[in-house]
């Protein structure tokens, strides 16, 4: 019989870690462990996704060296320090990798239910990432590193993270899924199609120690026998979209040097509001999560419930919103109409490259741009709570860090105060 994973992880972040997280994030216990319990299934069941979506499986290996935190230590003994700065670390940059931009919506969720504060919450999520990942490792991989021992080892647990995902969190509209079992069926296609293709090559990959060349090489194997599978039949052709199994697919362009995975665009959807209106959105973007969230009366709102708009842009340098990003502060405007009890404020945000003072004036005058582009769209003036430039005060990416992680620090967000 194989190892209840979401138990050993509890038995991990339990008791002590529990105790010394509360005592260090001023929370109760209760309200810890109530977080601990939401993020355990979350981050697992968001690396299921991660791997069902996945074009190329060897991504999966660079999420687990993200999480490898046994050079430092027994996993164990790390979390029994309770919120320490070896496991932020790792986890930081794993949930990053996992989530991307609807960390922040999860945050939020995690706190809400757990009644309490959002940075808190951000705290456990973080220290719960790399203790669940590496749990899943230890388990599920054996000796060495098998990926896909590691993933049909999680298809035997996946029905009980699953039904462990708390019913108020909003996981499946932060994933911009339908239901958690859509991903469960997905991810079983996956299983079927890595068993031959993957397992094989990867079979002795390991995540770190004196063998990196080794594993580097392997992976490059792996990845050349995956790559002319899905490629053998293509006739010469330059460009050819195909299939795995039958859930995963990816454009792929060759040229005679490398196969280049394209980014599948994003599906969108129409957005049902109260009123009997509709708006056009994508699954998963800001309309999507903020409607479910004002619908949801789980859900409390408050200065630390934040969304962060993902089609919004100024012009370079500058507070002036781009034509195309009309369509996202006109869609914000008729949601507001659609919950009249709704309230919010506007926030702004930048990386931490450039002059901070000059940050903050930017940031500032960019929210008051969203403000005013609002209040143009007749919006109940008493539903606006005014804006805030925040500059670069968040900001979590160093200024030298590359663009694709600092962009994510140049933001606008809304924070639900009233619904």
């Amino acid at each position: 019989m194989a190892t209840d994973l979401l138990g050993s992880i509890e038995n991990i972040l339990g008791g002590d870690f529990a105790s010394k997280a509360a005592s260090q994030l001023g929370e109760s216990k209760d309200g810890i462990i109530k977080a601990i319990t939401a993020a355990i299934p979350a981050i697992l069941t968001s690396f299921i996704h991660k791997a069902s979506t996945a074009a190329d499986p060897t991504m999966l290996t660079n999420i687990f060296k993200r999480a490898d935190v046994q050079s430092a230590g027994n996993v164990s003994s790390l979390a029994s320090e309770g919120i320490s700065s070896n496991l932020i670390s790792k986890g930081v940059d794993l949930v990053q990798s996992l989530l991307g931009d609807k960390a922040a919506p999860l945050v939020n969720n995690i706190a809400n239910y757990a009644g309490i504060k959002a940075s808190s919450a951000e705290s456990v999520l973080h220290t719960t990432a790399p203790v669940a990942m590496n749990t899943l490792l230890q388990q599920g991989g054996g000796q060495g590193f098998n990926i896909t021992n590691i993933l049909a080892y999680l298809n035997t647990q996946k029905d009980k993270i699953f039904a462990a995902v708390p019913a108020g969190l909003g996981l499946s509209s932060i994933l911009g899924v339908g239901n958690l079992s859509d991903i469960g069926h997905r991810f079983n296609g996956l299983i079927g199609g890595l068993k031959d293709n993957f397992g094989r090559a990867a079979a002795s990959v390991t995540p770190s120690g004196t063998k990196k060349w080794g594993w580097m090489i392997i992976l490059l194997v792996a990845l050349a026998i995956i790559l002319w599978y899905l490629m053998k039949g293509c006739g010469g052709s330059n460009t050819e979209t195909v299939t795995v199994t039958d859930t995963m697919s990816a454009t792929v362009v060759e040229t005679p040097q490398e196969k280049i995975p394209v980014e599948t665009p994003r599906e969108s959807i129409k957005v049902s509001l109260p009123n009997g209106k509709t708006i056009d959105a994508y699954r998963g973007g800001i309309e999507d999560h903020l409607v479910q969230f004002l619908q949801d009366n789980s859900q409390k709102a408050g200065k630390d419930v934040w969304f962060d708009f993902d089609n919004l842009n100024f012009q370079t340098g500058s507070a002036s919103i781009t034509p195309e990003s009309e369509v996202q502060v006109s869609n914000l405007a008729a949601i507001l109409e659609a919950f009249p009890k709704a309230k919010i404020k506007i926030g702004g945000y930048t990386d931490r490259s450039g002059d901070s003072l000059a940050n903050q004036k930017l940031s500032n005058e960019r929210a008051q741009a969203v403000l005013a582009a609002l209040k143009g769209k007749n919006v109940n003036p008493s539903q606006l709570q005014g804006a805030e430039g925040y500059g670069q005060q968040f900001a979590k990416a160093a200024a030298d860090a590359p663009d694709d992680q600092r962009k994510l620090d140049r933001r606008i967000s809304i924070s639900v105060r009233e619904k």
